[in-house]
């Protein structure tokens, strides 16, 4: 049943009928590795479980000719299921890495069994494992969790589920992977559940249910709905008031953001939660990016750090694109290259359609740095209404670069970007930004 390895945990929860203890289960699998049928890697600390997948498909087909297949695929569904409280209290703790690496380690055996209890109309087993899923998902770059939750959404509401608000919250994170318009509908939806359902408010995330409405240039939408938590003072890990300060800068409402951000990082740190703490530094950097660059880019530099520490790749990529903007415009453009290279490579390994957002900033550094040709290239990529809604100065960027060059060779070079897999412009921008580092470097010297 374990498509992606296991564990001696695991084992007992699907040891079957006999219900054999850890010890004798324990010697089975000994001696199953003594005769090279299962593989045991002690690497990690803790000893994990493989097998060949021909050996695997084997012993899959017997346990089918058996008839025990079915209670086998079960109870391995209701052990992933059950695992849920315990991951979650360890992501609300300093190891909040730890349950990032169960997520990815697990994530062959959360699809497995994902799959048989949405297959088997078992809406609580299949909604706990997607919601908790999709939650560590968002922020390990790992997306495929966000369909399985999307795939429940109806018939959850069609029965009224008490997992629908989760769904719903959860749902809503495909933003991230690029999907707006579906974000935004299933924001309203979740927004109308917890207006209606105040007790049901999931579980510290309030708070980015609406983040969506930035992606669209609605910041104030946002405001509104985060002043509406904070109301009934539901906000134990900050991450309501963070969401609010980064509204506000989008908004153009500096002073009130800066006002918000006083004091978060420190009410952040009491948590002991390292994703609270990365939201609020992110949201100092933010709101004091103009009015105190320095302390702007200490926070958003120490955010960084704290995203890499806790195995959060997803904010090591904003932090990373941030940065990247905030070097661009008040410090060192090698170090922007830096941090724009990081955010370009973990975008493109997640294949992430926002890599878009990314190839902007980078364009327009190079717009600045007057290597305009590579710039119109990229810019043609990168242009779309997200850029343009979260990156206003690449709208200026573009049009420095019509002027610099002309209507007819802007459009021209732009088309090339345009035509561009997002594996073609990421080869193309990191060998661009081998240039550009050789050059500044040659000018330095």
């Amino acid at each position: 049943m374990f498509a992606g390895g296991f564990d001696l945990e695991s084992a007992c929860a699907v040891a079957g009928p006999d219900h054999l203890d850890d010890y004798a289960i324990l010697d089975v699998l000994d001696a199953l590795v003594r005769k090279s049928l299962l593989v045991a890697d002690r690497s990690s600390g803790r000893t994990r479980f493989s097998m060949l997948e021909t050996i695997r498909q084997f012993g899959e087909e017997q346990l089918v000719a058996s008839g025990a297949a079915e209670e086998v695929r079960t109870a391995q569904a209701h052990h992933f299921a059950g695992k849920e409280a315990d991951i979650l209290a360890l992501w609300d703790s300093p190891r909040q890495r730890e349950a990032y690496g169960w997520f990815t380690t697990e994530l062959a055996n959360l699809r497995t069994a994902f799959r048989w209890a949405a297959d088997q109309g078992n809406l609580d087993i299949a909604a706990t494992i997607a919601t908790c899923a999709a939650f560590l998902g968002t922020s390990t770059e790992i997306y495929e969790p966000l369909a399985w939750v999307e795939e429940l959404i109806e018939p959850a509401r069609q029965v009224d589920h008490p997992r629908l608000t989760m769904l719903y919250v959860m749902a809503s994170q495909c933003w991230t992977a690029g999907r707006i318009e579906a974000a935004i509908h299933y924001t309203e939806a979740g927004h109308a559940l917890i207006r209606s359902r105040p007790d049901e408010l999931p579980y510290v995330l309030g708070g980015f249910i609406g983040n969506a409405y930035v992606a669209i240039g609605q910041p104030e939408r946002l405001i509104d709905w985060c002043r509406t938590l904070l109301a009934r003072g539901n906000d134990t890990h900050t991450f309501t008031r963070s969401a609010l300060g980064i509204a506000l800068t989008n908004a153009g409402c500096s002073d009130e953001a800066m006002t918000v951000a006083d004091g978060l990082v420190e009410a952040a740190e009491a948590t002991a939660n390292p994703l609270a703490l990365c939201y609020a530094l992110f949201t100092e950097g933010f709101a004091y990016r103009d009015a105190d660059p320095d302390r702007a880019q200490n926070a958003l530099r120490r955010g960084l750090v704290t995203a890499r520490d806790s195995g959060n790749r997803a904010n090591v990529t904003h932090f990373a694109t941030v940065l990247c903007r905030h070097e661009v415009q008040y410090g060192d453009p090698l170090a922007a290259l830096d941090y724009i290279s990081l955010a370009i490579g973990n975008y493109h390994d997640s294949g992430n359609p926002v890599i878009a957002v990314v190839t902007g900033t980078l364009a327009t550094l190079f717009e600045r740095l007057g290597r305009r040709e590579p710039a119109a290239i990229i810019a043609g990529f990168a242009f779309g209404p997200l850029t343009a809604t979260v990156f206003p100065e690449f709208v200026t960027a573009i049009a420095d670069l019509r002027e610099a060059l002309g209507d007819q060779t802007y459009q021209s070079l732009a088309h090339k970007g345009e035509t561009m897999t997002m594996s073609a412009m990421a080869t193309y921008a990191y060998d661009q930004i081998d240039q550009a580092r050789a050059e500044l470097n040659a000018v330095s010297k």
